[in-house]
């Protein structure tokens, strides 16, 4: 199983940005769709963005389209999620995950990391 492991979480005041990082233990191979999800207070874990790592378009939730960009960069087996205009809803726990199919279902991926906390002040 595939270990990920994310930093780059923070505080923020609302309309500022930060860059998550996801590093993978083993080098993604061609199949590999790699996700960010997040998970607010109370609330249930929700899609944010995915990507294939060999090729293809990306796909964001509605609620970040145009204000996060998820991108990888393949000599390092780094996963980035770009967050610019933060607003405080959100705030959440952010996950980045593995798996093979292009879902933006969390029961499509089968690693997860840990999680970092990106908390947006208003």
């Amino acid at each position: 199983q595939v270990l990920l492991a994310e930093s780059g979480g923070g505080s923020v005041q609302a309309g500022g940005s930060l860059r998550l990082s996801c590093t993978s233990s083993a080098r993604p191979y061609s199949r590999s769709v790699f996700g960010w999800f997040r998970q607010a207070p109370g609330k249930e874990r929700e899609f944010v963005a995915l990507v294939r790592w060999h090729g293809g378009s990306a796909f964001y939730a509605d609620s970040v389209k145009g204000r996060f960009i998820i991108s990888r960069d393949n000599p390092t087996n780094i996963l980035y999620l770009q967050m610019n205009n933060l607003q405080v809803e959100d705030t959440a726990v952010y996950y980045c995950a593995r798996g093979d199919q292009y879902e933006s279902d969390s029961r499509a991926y089968d690693s997860w990391g840990q999680g970092t906390q990106v908390t947006v002040t208003s």
